[in-house]
Formats: structure tokens, C-alpha cells, sequence
């Protein structure tokens, strides 16, 4: 009789690699629960601004340029792509895939102060750099203070007056 050695603490291990897997995928308020049952993925995102712009920074592992691609709607902007599963060889006998593959979609509403026009994107090492100048009319401006309480007499432009 063959003895097979038990371990109590496998279950629990099995349920800790899913909740870690769960909990990676990010927000799961806004996730698809048909996506979580297929393990779908969705790329991590820096977003960060200077004086001059707005910069969106996606992590895409594994991808090609080819994969994925970025625009701007409606001041929203989107990422879509696909990390495709590449089995190796035919005669692969997977015991456990613990990376995420499939499609997925990133939106991001953008902030009234920013403008797609001459907006650029580069892609270096993994990671998807799109960088959104500001508007020049919403970047802050230094206004000259005078000592002089003259500098603030102000007078009625004449068609108010003749309003």
C-alpha cells in the first residue's frame, strides 16, 4: 500500500495564490467579473504632470508596437492591445501559467487644461510613454505686482457706459 503524504496547508495556499492573483489585477470595483474569471490583465499606469504637460506611463511587458494602440476622443484617452499566449512548441505540457494574457483596455478622462494636439508617444523597454502638452491659456502665469495703488485704477470701458 502506497502512503501519499497529506498537506493540510495546500488548499490554503492554492486560495492565497487566487486572492494574490485577484488582488493584482488592480481595481476590482470596476473590473469585469467575466474578465477576472478568465484572467484577463489590464497594464499598471503612472500618471504624472509638470508645468508644460500631462505624461501617462503604461506598463506593456511583452508586447510588440504592434499590439496595442493609443488615441484621443472626446479628451479621453485609450489604450487597447492584446498580449497574445505564445505556446511554445506543440509538445508543451504546461503545469501552471501564472502570467496574464488577453486583451484589454485602458480609458482615462483627461483634464480640460491638456489638448491632444501635439501629443506624443514613445515605447522603450516595455513601458509606453504618452506625454499631452498643456494649453498655453491654462498654465500659470506670473503677474507683476507694483507697489503703486495707482496700478489698480481702473476705468469703465465707454461701451459698458453706454450699455
Amino acid at each position: 500500500m502506497n502512503m501519499i503524504k497529506f498537506d493540510p496547508f495546500r488548499e490554503l495556499r492554492t486560495i492565497n495564490d487566487e486572492m494574490n492573483r485577484l488582488f493584482g489585477l488592480g481595481n476590482l470595483a470596476s473590473a469585469d467579473p467575466s474578465d477576472l474569471a478568465r484572467g484577463a490583465w489590464s497594464p499598471r499606469v503612472d500618471i504624472f504632470e509638470d508645468d508644460n504637460k500631462l505624461v501617462v506611463e503604461a506598463e506593456l511587458p511583452g508586447l510588440n508596437r504592434e499590439d496595442f494602440e493609443v488615441s484621443v476622443e472626446n479628451n479621453v484617452l485609450t489604450l487597447k492591445g492584446e498580449r497574445k499566449f505564445e505556446k511554445k512548441t506543440e509538445g508543451d505540457n504546461y503545469h501552471r501559467v501564472e502570467r496574464s494574457y488577453g486583451a484589454f483596455t485602458r480609458q482615462f478622462t483627461l483634464p480640460q487644461t491638456v489638448t491632444s494636439d501635439g501629443a506624443s508617444a514613445d515605447f522603450d523597454n516595455g513601458v509606453l510613454r504618452v506625454a499631452l502638452p498643456k494649453r498655453e491659456e491654462t498654465k500659470a502665469r506670473k503677474i507683476e505686482v507694483n507697489s503703486s495703488p495707482a496700478a489698480l485704477d481702473v476705468k469703465p470701458s465707454t461701451e459698458s457706459a453706454s450699455a
